[in-house]
């Protein structure tokens, strides 16, 4: 299908923060607290750094694709059989990354607040309400994100100024208690998280300019921030240790939140932050697969081809044991996730360098020819 819309950076931006920033902000906090304790926050900063410069070849990439969908420019690189290589791998790992999210989120759900709701219903209800996001366009996408993100924002800010009376932040002291490995063995987690901006090269097509390298600077430095608050706020509120042992330390934040004397329980507010948080996630993320497979634009291809698989994966999900995968999901997913992007980055830089390559030895053939 033709593409007709296009988005802005600051869309891109937006979106960024709510998909990828519902990981960061939430699910890994968990894994870096039991790896490195109260030095955790090191190991976002110090992978921030270190990923900064990997995730310019994005920039690099783009160029050499000039904006293309990826798809068509894999295939004029290397071929049909390649690109399909690369693609179905993504759309494979795509799924599992949404499921895994969608999953994540109804374990927290079913021990919070709604204990004695079936988890088939839970996991029917909440599919069919990101399947009609995702049968709609990226435009809507984008306009739907920018409103559900400004409330999210404004209750994070809400719930980080509200517990600062019960924060005590020499709980972050002494720092390296535990040596300098434990920071080191971290940085894997808040990687996982920002280095899945590859995935929006996917979308590169509906951007009505290229990605700058300082827009990268911008989102890589918000992903950053959203990931040490909680990180922070966990530790200055539980301690290392008792922070360390909560499965989801954000969501822990609010039940110590109050409005003065007589209003508790306001953690009812990190509902609509977690919810709408996968539920642009998910969205978007099933959006791109949408569009790798030709789908966007027909609502009854993506309801008969893309549902049921995706409804059989997370019901297989849903059939593992709670502790079974909380532990694939803190901790070998996530490095997965690391390992498949890092070769998937690897794999489009060389395509984009072989194009180089190829006009190199063609004009060395042609100046050789000449003389």
């Amino acid at each position: 299908m033709r593409n007709t819309y296009k988005i802005s950076i600051l869309h891109i931006i937006l979106i960024s923060l709510t998909s990828i920033g519902l990981k960061n902000h939430v699910m890994i906090i968990s894994p870096i607290l039991e790896a490195a304790k109260r030095d955790g926050w090191m190991s976002v900063l110090l992978a921030g750094i270190f990923l900064f410069p990997w995730i310019l070849w994005i920039i690099y990439i783009q160029k050499k694709s000039k904006l293309k969908p990826m798809k068509v420019w894999l295939t004029e690189k290397i071929g049909k059989i390649g690109a399909n290589i690369i693609l179905y791998s993504i759309v494979i790992f795509s799924y599992f990354l949404a499921a895994f999210t969608l999953r994540e989120t109804i374990l927290w759900m079913t021990s919070t607040f709604l204990e004695n709701t079936p988890i088939p219903f839970l996991l029917i209800i909440y599919i069919i309400v990101c399947f009609l996001l995702v049968s709609t366009n990226l435009q809507t996408i984008v306009s739907v994100n920018t409103i559900i993100l400004f409330f999210v924002i404004v209750f994070g800010f809400y719930v980080a100024i509200t517990n600062i009376q019960v924060k005590n932040h020499e709980l972050l002291l002494p720092l390296l208690e535990h040596g300098f490995r434990p920071v080191v063995n971290a940085m894997i987690y808040p990687a996982s998280g920002f280095i899945e901006l590859y995935l929006f090269l996917f979308l590169q097509h509906y951007l009505k300019k290229p990605i700058k390298w300082y827009h990268l600077g911008i989102i890589l430095f918000c992903f950053i921030g959203l990931t040490i608050g909680p990180l922070v706020g966990a530790i200055v509120e539980f301690g290392p240790e008792e922070a360390a042992k909560q499965h989801f330390p954000a969501y822990e934040e609010w039940t110590l939140v109050s409005l003065g004397r007589f209003i508790e329980h306001m953690d009812f507010l990190s509902i609509y932050q977690w919810l709408s948080g996968t539920f642009i996630r998910v969205g978007i993320i099933l959006f791109i697969v949408c569009d790798i497979l030709n789908f966007t634009g027909q609502p009854k291809k993506i309801w008969l081809y893309m549902m049921p698989p995706f409804m059989v994966l997370n019901f297989a999900l849903v059939l593992v044991q709670d502790e079974v995968f909380l532990l694939w999901s803190n901790y070998y997913f996530l490095e997965i996730t690391f390992i498949f992007i890092f070769i998937l980055s690897i794999v489009l830089l060389l395509i984009a360098m072989l194009d180089q390559t190829s006009f190199r030895k063609q004009k060395q053939y042609m100046n050789e020819s000449s003389e």
